[in-house]
């Protein structure tokens, strides 16, 4: 009788293993709704099966469906309640809604962001993704409804314990929001000691940025670019040059380079690279360059109209 059973159950497990398979092959590749189209009818037909209810929950978070993407994980946290990534993900979905509605009804979010946050980081003391949450939760929420910096530290700590990297980052970023910049700038520093990935000079670039130090932020790139070999950090470093009437002759060869090596895959496209050459020629009161270069923006993207502005202010000179 068992045999029989399972020669009988095995087509449909075989269809059901068939269908989560192409779901996540559909989140892999970022074709959100077509996902959502191929999970949803199974969740229905199987409204206790874990993988699925979350995959379904996935969809909805990754095209900011935050209402449908909080049922979903709601549900997960009754089948599984002591699953901690349940309930980061429920957290999670809250927070992002939070953002979205007015402070009255955000307000009202508050207590069960902290609650899943927190029940998460006590199911798992390795959860490092709830700590984050955590660190951002209370250095940004404000002291009177529960925000607080020393509690942002305590989970800064907590994440220093299980990845140096993160918890050097998390204590930059509190620092930096905190307006305490030399000790933003010492754990942003530290993390790429220890670290040193591409999102840890990142964070420090960035930071050199908001505190109007370009000079800075162009060393740190030009470093990191001898680290991890990105086109991109070609542009940042034209960029910086440009906006801020520095380094010309650097701005420019490094957006030649940039040029040079594009592919289709850059974030940014030709004609930004083209503005910013026009940017710094302008600079140098090298009109009949500024003008070719501005032309051959407005050329690749006609509809930008910061390249239209630019082209005015070049003419007028």
């Amino acid at each position: 009788m068992r045999k029989l059973l399972l020669c009988l159950l095995f087509p449909f497990l075989g269809v059901a293993q068939q269908t989560l398979d192409s779901v996540e092959q559909l989140l892999e590749r970022k074709q959100y709704k077509e996902a959502e189209a191929l999970i949803k009818p199974y969740v229905i037909s199987n409204p206790r099966h874990i993988k699925s209810i979350e995959m379904l929950g996935d969809t909805y978070a990754h095209q900011a469906k935050w209402d449908d993407a909080i049922i979903q994980y709601k549900h997960l946290i009754t089948l599984e309640p002591n699953q901690a990534n349940n309930q980061y993900k429920y957290g999670g979905a809250l927070g992002m809604k939070a953002l979205e509605v007015n402070k009255i009804s955000a307000l009202m979010l508050v207590s069960d962001i902290e609650n899943a946050f927190l029940k998460a980081s006590q199911l798992d003391a390795k959860h490092i993704d709830a700590r984050w949450a955590l660190v951002e939760f209370y250095m940004q929420l404000p002291g009177i409804f529960g925000g607080s910096i020393k509690k942002s530290l305590e989970y800064a700590n907590q994440l220093e314990a299980l990845s140096k990297v993160d918890g050097y980052l998390a204590k930059g970023a509190i620092y930096e929001y905190d307006k305490k910049s030399e000790l933003a700038e010492k754990y942003y520093k530290k993390a790429i000691q220890v670290g040193g990935s591409i999102t840890c000079y990142e964070k420090l670039i960035n930071f050199y940025e908001k505190q109007q130090q370009p000079k800075k932020a162009i060393a740190v790139l030009e470093t990191s670019q001898k680290e991890h070999q990105r086109n991109a950090a070609y542009y940042q470093i034209g960029k910086l040059a440009a906006e801020n009437n520095i380094q010309l002759k650097k701005g420019k060869s490094s957006l030649f380079i940039y040029l040079s090596r594009h592919t289709p895959e850059e974030k940014e496209p030709k004609a930004w690279a083209n503005y910013r050459l026009a940017q710094i020629y302008k600079h140098e009161n090298r009109k009949t360059e500024a003008l070719k270069y501005i032309q051959l923006a407005i050329a690749e993207l006609p509809m930008i109209e910061i390249f239209k502005k630019e082209k005015r202010l070049i003419e007028s000179d």
